[in-house]
């Protein structure tokens, strides 16, 4: 299983050669060690839901292009499918990637808005909240972290065994790629009235355009490919999720009196 990357949206403004260094580059590296293998493993990998990019039909399904991404750290993760594509085809290696909708949970990255969201609000700084063109609202499929590793490990149980041996291949051998969301987009400004409750603080919200910095206004999986091939089922809603991760947060920072770095 490859869950290894140079994960986010905006920070791919600043340092493109990372994302191309871990996304792409890295992801080589792996297959060519797994082609090489005798016997060759089933991969597993973590794609994104940002390959979907401007995708305006919703729900997302795996059937929909994905050839306009929005954001270069979108762009290498399909690479990193048509990489996976080639490695599939060339050499026989069983390949799964995982298009993961917006995972949020306790560890989680910090880079992302649920968790600087918790940082700002309880140190009482303003948080941006986007809204997109013509005053619509900003909306993702936030996943809870239990319910993607179910998710992986479903993916796992299921992978079929690679064809090749020793860079050889003897037969096709499985490709897949499954949605692993929630499959309810939930509005930024819902998320931060749920943040508000759980931390007893009200926010100071300051709404802002969405940048064009490769986020999109929203995201919405269609996961019945995922649901039939190894019954994936998420189960934690967003406020159950935020409630532990809140609850995480604060064990582990404290209340943000003191500096929360």
């Amino acid at each position: 299983m490859h869950l290894a990357a140079q994960a986010g949206v905006r920070y791919a403004m600043e340092n493109p050669s990372s994302y191309v260094h871990s996304n792409i580059a890295g992801l080589v590296s792996v297959l060519e060690v797994c082609k090489s293998a005798n016997p060759q493993p089933a991969i597993v990998w973590a794609s994104s839901s940002s390959v979907y990019g401007l995708n305006t039909k919703v729900p997302f399904s795996e059937k929909d292009r994905t050839d306009q991404p929005a954001s270069l750290y979108a762009a290498t993760k399909k690479a990193g499918e048509e990489i996976a594509h080639t490695y599939n085809h060339i050499y026989g290696l069983s390949l799964t990637g995982l298009r993961f909708f917006t995972v949020y949970g306790p560890w989680g990255r910090p880079d992302m808005a649920y968790f600087f969201f918790t940082r700002d609000i309880l140190k009482g700084k303003s948080i941006p909240i986007f809204e997109s063109a013509n005053h619509g609202t900003v909306a993702r499929d936030f996943t809870y972290i239990d319910d993607i590793v179910k998710g992986c490990l479903g993916a796992l149980d299921t992978a079929e065994k690679s064809t090749g041996s020793g860079g050889k291949k003897k037969g096709p051998a499985q490709l897949r790629v499954f949605n692993l969301g929630n499959t309810s987009p939930v509005p930024v400004s819902d998320l931060v009235s749920i943040l508000e409750r759980l931390l007893k603080v009200k926010a100071k919200r300051s709404i802002v355009k969405l940048p064009r910095n490769g986020d999109v206004p929203f995201t919405h999986a269609n996961i019945s490919s995922a649901q039939r091939e190894f019954g994936y089922k998420p189960t934690t809603d967003l406020q159950t999720g935020l409630k532990k991760f809140v609850r995480w947060y604060l064990s582990y920072y404290g209340s943000g009196k003191k500096s929360a770095q």
